[in-house]
C-alpha cells in the first residue's frame, strides 16, 4: 500500500481529476489539504477558508476509500473553532490542516481548535520549519508545538521534518520514545514532503531514521493538483533513492509510505 499524506488542493482539480493521478501514481490513498496557496484563496480570509473547506468537502465525497480530505483552519479569525467544528461535524472532514502564520502554537485560540479536533478524534497536520511566505518561519518551529501535549489523545504531524530545524524536530519525536511510548500511540508523526534543499536530504532523513525510527515518519509528495501520477511517482522515486543510499529495508519502506500514515489517520485496520 502507498498513502500520499501530503497533496495540496488549488480549487482547480476534480474527484476525476485526483483519482486518475493517484492511480497512475500508484497511490492508494490520498491525503488532500484543502486549499489555502491557490489564487483565490487565503489563510488569513475566513470566507475563502470556508469556501477551500466545501471544495473538498465535494472532492472527497464518496470516495472515502482513496481520499482523506483535511481542513483549512485559521485558528485567529472569527469564528474559527465553528469552521472547524463544521469541517468535522457537518462536512465530515477527516481531520485539519494548520499553519502558524502569525499565531503561535501555544495561543489560547489554537488550543481551542486542538481540543475541537481531540474531541473529533481528528489528526491535524501542521506546518513546520520554514514558510514560503518569507514571514512565518518563526511560528513554525518544531517545538512550538509541544503545546499539543496539553491534549492528550490528539494525534498530529509535523510537516517537512521542520527543516531547517530539523534536529528539533528529532527532538520533539524522540520524547515519546524515551518515556517508552509505542510508536502507534505517539503524539506525533513527522512527514518526510522535503523542506530541505536535495543537497541536505540524505543528512536528513538518515537522522530521522537513527532517532525517530520509521514508525514515525510518513510520506508525503507535496505536490499541488491537479497534476500528473508521474509527477508524484517522482516524489515516491526520489524518497526511494535516497533510501537506497541508507541501506533501508523494505519493511521500513513499507512503514514510511503507508504504516505510518495509515495509524495516524486511523484507517481500517490500523487503530493503534
Amino acid at each position: 500500500m502507498l498513502v500520499d499524506a501530503h497533496l495540496h488542493c488549488t480549487g482547480k482539480e476534480s474527484a476525476a481529476d485526483v483519482l486518475n493521478a493517484l492511480d497512475d501514481g500508484d497511490v492508494d490513498i490520498g491525503v488532500l489539504l484543502a486549499p489555502f496557496l491557490s489564487d483565490g484563496y487565503s489563510l488569513h480570509d475566513g470566507s475563502s477558508l470556508a469556501r477551500a473547506n466545501d471544495h473538498l468537502a465535494t472532492l472527497v465525497r464518496g470516495h472515502a476509500d482513496r481520499l482523506v480530505g483535511l481542513a483549512v483552519v485559521n485558528p485567529t479569525l472569527p469564528g474559527a473553532a465553528d469552521e472547524a467544528t463544521r469541517a468535522l461535524s457537518t462536512l465530515k472532514l477527516n481531520g485539519l490542516k494548520m499553519v502558524p502564520s502569525g499565531w503561535m502554537p501555544d495561543d489560547a485560540c489554537a488550543h481551542a481548535i486542538y481540543a475541537i479536533a481531540a474531541d473529533h478524534n481528528a489528526p491535524i497536520l501542521f506546518h513546520s520549519g520554514i514558510f514560503i511566505d518569507g514571514r512565518s518561519g518563526r511560528f513554525c518551529r518544531p517545538v512550538e508545538y509541544e503545546a499539543v501535549r496539553a491534549h492528550p489523545g490528539l494525534r498530529v504531524a509535523l510537516a517537512h521534518l521542520g527543516w531547517p530545524w530539523c534536529d528539533e524536530a528529532n527532538a520533539v519525536g524522540l520524547i515519546d520514545l524515551i518515556n517508552g511510548v509505542p510508536v502507534d500511540e505517539s503524539q506525533f508523526r513527522f512527514d518526510i514532503s522535503f523542506g530541505a534543499p536535495p543537497i541536505y536530504r540524505e543528512a536528513v532523513l538518515r537522522n530521522a531514521l537513527a532517532v525517530l525510527t520509521p514508525g514515525l515518519l510518513q510520506f508525503g509528495s507535496d505536490r499541488f493538483l491537479p497534476c500528473s501520477g508521474a509527477d508524484i511517482a517522482a516524489a515516491v522515486t526520489t524518497v526511494n533513492e535516497l533510501l537506497d543510499l541508507l541501506d533501508v529495508d523494505a519493511s521500513a519502506r513499507q512503514r514510511i509510505f503507508a504504516g505510518t500514515a495509515a495509524v495516524w489517520l486511523r484507517l481500517p485496520g490500523y487503530a493503534a
